[in-house]
C-alpha cells in the first residue's frame, strides 16, 4: 500500500506546483507590463564663458650664457680660489686662479727699460734735427733742404721706436694682469678641469662656467596648439613682435615648486626629430627667493639639465564651450537630455588637455549635458533627471545635546 501512495503523492505535488506557476506568472512576462526603463542621471546646463587656455609642455633647464674658462697666458697655477669647484657660485670680477707671475714681472721690467731707451733716442734725434736745420741756414744754400739732410726719416724712426716700446710695455702689463684669472660674469661652476701646480697654456680649459642671472628652457609646441598662442617673432621689416606669453614652470626635483617665466624667443625652423616648433622660455633669478603668499620662502635652486613641466599662457577664447574629457565618449560624442530622453550629440574638439576639451561644434548654450558616467546607450533611451539628493542621516541628540547612535549601530 505504501509503495502505491508515494508515487501518487509525488504526482499530485508536481501538479500543484505547475498550477501555482501558471496562475502567478513572473511580472516581466505579464501582458501589458514593462520594467521601469528610466535611468537616473544628473545634468548640467551648458554655459558659454571666456576661457583662458594653458598649453602643456616640458623641457630641460639650460644656461643662457655658458663658456669655458681659458688662460690668456701660459704658466704654472700657483693659487686656486675655494669657489672654483663644481656647483660653487662666484661674482663678476672675482679672482678664480692665479698663474705664476714672476716671468711676467721680469718682462714688465724689460719693457719699462725699453721704453726709457726709446724716449732717450727720440730726444737725441729731435736735438739732431734742430742742429741740422741750423746748419742748413748757415750754409747759405737756397731752396728747401732735403728730408735726409733735416733727418726727418731718422726722427720718424725714433718716434716709431717709442710707440713700439710703449706698446711692449702695455702688453707686458696686460700679461702680468692676466696671470690673475677673474670671473667674466656672476655665475656658477659647472665643472673644473685644472688644479694647483698644473702647467697650463692658452688652449688649456680650466673650468666650465655659466651665468646665473637667468636660465632658459626649450619648450616644444604641438602643431594643434599653434593656433591658440601668440608667439614672439622676429620680422625682417617692422621690428619685433611684443607678445611674450607668461609661463609657469613646475619643478618636482625636491617637492613641488613653481617658477614664473616668459616666452622670449621662437625658433625659426621646425625641429627635424620631433616635427614640432620650439620656443625659448626665460626664468629670471632662478637662484633667488620668490614670494609665496605672505611669506618669503627660499626655493631649491634649479639644476642645469633638469627636466621641468611648463604651462604656457594661451589666447583668451570668448564664449567658449568647455566640457570635462570624461563626458566625451570615444572622442566624438556626448549625451544630452531632451524632454526626458537621452540623445547622442556628435561634437568636434578644437583643443584638449588632460582634463577638459574646448568644443567647436556639437553643443550650444542651454543644452542639458548629462554628467553621469554611462555606457553605450542608444538615442531615445528614457532617463530621469535627479534633482533631489537624500539628506545624510542625522544622529539623534541624547542627554544635554550629546549625539547618540541610531539603533542597530555598534
Amino acid at each position: 500500500m505504501r509503495k502505491v501512495l508515494i508515487p501518487v503523492l509525488i504526482v499530485i505535488a508536481f501538479a500543484l506546483v505547475v498550477a501555482l506557476i501558471m496562475a502567478n506568472p513572473p511580472s516581466s512576462s505579464r501582458k501589458g507590463q514593462r520594467p521601469n526603463a528610466n535611468i537616473p542621471v544628473e545634468v548640467q546646463t551648458v554655459v558659454a564663458r571666456d576661457f583662458k587656455l594653458q598649453l602643456q609642455s616640458y623641457g630641460r633647464i639650460r644656461p643662457r650664457t655658458q663658456s669655458q674658462l681659458l688662460p690668456q697666458v701660459a704658466g704654472q697655477i700657483v693659487w686656486v680660489s675655494p669657489k672654483l669647484r663644481a656647483g660653487a657660485f662666484f661674482e663678476q670680477g672675482e679672482a678664480l686662479l692665479r698663474i705664476d707671475e714672476r716671468d711676467y714681472q721680469v718682462a714688465l721690467v724689460k719693457a719699462e727699460a725699453g721704453l726709457a731707451s726709446a724716449q732717450q733716442l727720440l730726444s737725441e734725434e729731435q736735438g739732431r734735427v734742430v742742429q741740422a736745420k741750423a746748419d742748413w741756414k748757415r750754409s747759405g744754400k737756397k731752396g728747401k733742404a732735403p728730408d735726409l739732410v733735416l733727418r726727418k726719416p731718422q726722427l720718424a724712426a725714433a718716434k716709431a721706436g717709442l710707440k713700439s716700446a710703449e706698446a711692449a710695455l702695455a702688453q707686458a702689463e696686460l700679461n702680468l694682469e692676466r696671470t690673475h684669472i677673474r670671473a667674466p660674469y656672476a655665475g656658477r661652476v659647472l665643472s673644473k678641469s685644472a688644479d694647483l701646480g698644473q702647467l697650463v697654456g692658452t688652449a688649456t680649459t680650466l673650468a666650465t662656467l655659466y651665468a646665473v642671472d637667468y636660465v632658459e628652457v626649450r619648450l616644444p609646441i604641438k602643431s594643434r596648439d599653434l593656433a591658440f598662442i601668440d608667439l614672439p617673432e622676429q620680422y625682417r621689416f617692422g621690428g619685433e613682435q611684443q607678445a611674450r606669453p607668461a609661463v609657469q614652470l613646475i619643478s618636482e626635483l625636491i617637492g613641488r615648486e613653481t617658477w614664473q617665466g616668459q616666452v622670449v624667443e621662437t625658433e625659426g625652423a621646425i625641429d627635424e626629430a620631433s616635427r614640432q616648433l620650439y620656443v625659448i622660455a626665460q626664468i629670471d633669478d632662478p637662484y633667488g627667493k620668490a614670494s609665496v603668499g605672505d611669506d618669503l620662502q627660499a626655493k631649491a635652486p634649479l639644476k642645469i639639465g633638469q627636466y621641468i613641466k611648463a604651462k604656457i599662457e594661451g589666447r583668451l577664447i570668448k564664449d567658449a564651450i568647455v566640457v570635462p574629457n570624461r563626458l566625451i565618449y570615444q572622442g566624438s560624442y556626448v549625451y544630452v537630455e531632451v524632454q526626458g530622453k537621452l540623445m547622442r550629440r556628435p561634437v568636434r574638439i578644437a583643443w584638449q588637455d588632460e582634463q577638459q576639451a574646448l568644443l567647436s561644434e556639437g553643443l550650444a548654450p542651454g543644452d542639458r549635458l548629462i554628467t553621469t558616467n554611462l555606457g553605450q546607450l542608444n538615442s531615445g533611451t528614457a532617463v530621469r533627471v535627479i534633482t533631489d539628493k537624500p539628506e545624510p542621516k542625522k544622529r539623534r541628540l541624547g542627554v544635554k545635546g550629546q549625539a547618540t547612535k541610531p539603533r542597530g549601530e555598534s
